[in-house]
């Protein structure tokens, strides 16, 4: 029963991980109400999302094989070091501290606190609204062009604040990139580029503590293997789509999905049927 949860629960990180509606969000409330009725825990999110990232890699490999050439190239001076792909290089490692900083800092509230369902219901609505919001008002006209430092800082905070399940990483680096003026694409093309870093130093950091301490966590290692691999094939379907659906779609059925499986969430704990 642990193997077919632990795919399902690895189907839903596909599913989720790019739709600005949080993953860790999901996991943590289908976890509640699987045959197990638990917390999958926050090293299973942060290895299975490995998976989601491998995807990014394969989709944007042509973007990430030009960056980081070009980074390095600019890094030995054989081209200018104003050159927009190793600038976007700088902007990915700049983008990345605050999420690094602040994940070590709040560690321990991470695997606990932060993932009371209390929580997870009102940053899904809290945050969806203000994603509702930039989405209606911003004027978004910029391009990836136009990311300075000072933004590519914005982004990264922004980023942090999907340490808390209900965020959403996606979506809390896309309401700051319209917010900022910067268009649908452009916003979720840096998002996705920006969360490979984070993504897969913090995947990589709870594998060998898993490694280390396999008795602690709800799957065993085959299990959490498993989930991964589905999460990488299904998110990959999902990028495709996602960026193709920006291009033409605004983000309201997002917003309202979050404020409506939150408000959910919140009746269910009030009537006791499902623990916080």
């Amino acid at each position: 029963m642990h193997l077919i949860e632990a795919i399902f629960l690895g189907l839903v990180q596909g599913l989720t991980e790019f739709l600005p509606i949080s993953s860790s969000a999901h996991l943590r409330i289908v976890g509640a109400f699987l045959p197990d009725a638990g917390d999958p825990g926050a090293a299973f999110t942060a290895i299975t999302q490995i998976g989601t990232e491998t995807a990014v890699i394969v989709f944007f490999w042509r973007d990430i094989v030009r960056i980081i050439g070009h980074w390095f190239r600019a890094l030995f001076g054989k081209i200018p070091r104003n050159d927009p792909d190793a600038k976007m290089g700088w902007l990915i490692i700049i983008g990345t501290i605050p999420i690094v900083v602040l994940g070590l800092l709040f560690q321990d509230a991470i695997e606990t606190t932060l993932r009371s369902l209390w929580i997870v219901a009102v940053s899904l609505i809290v945050f969806g609204v203000i994603l509702g919001i930039a989405d209606m008002y911003a004027k978004q006209r910029r391009s990836l062009e136009d990311l300075t430092v000072g933004h590519g800082v914005i982004y990264g905070f922004a980023q942090a604040l999907a340490l808390i399940p209900g965020v959403s990483r996606s979506g809390g680096t896309i309401t700051a990139g319209l917010l900022l003026g910067y268009t649908r694409e452009a916003a979720a093309r840096y998002a996705f580029l920006l969360a490979i870093p984070a993504v897969f130093g913090s995947g990589l950091y709870e594998l060998v503590k898993t490694v280390k301490s396999p008795t602690q966590e709800v799957f065993t290692m085959g299990e959490t293997a498993a989930a991964t691999v589905v999460a990488f094939v299904v998110g990959l379907a999902v990028i495709a789509f996602f960026m193709k659906w920006i291009t033409k779609h605004s983000f309201l059925p997002f917003v309202v999905y979050r404020v409506a499986i939150g408000a959910t969430i919140i009746v269910l704990l009030s009537m006791g049927v499902i623990e916080p």
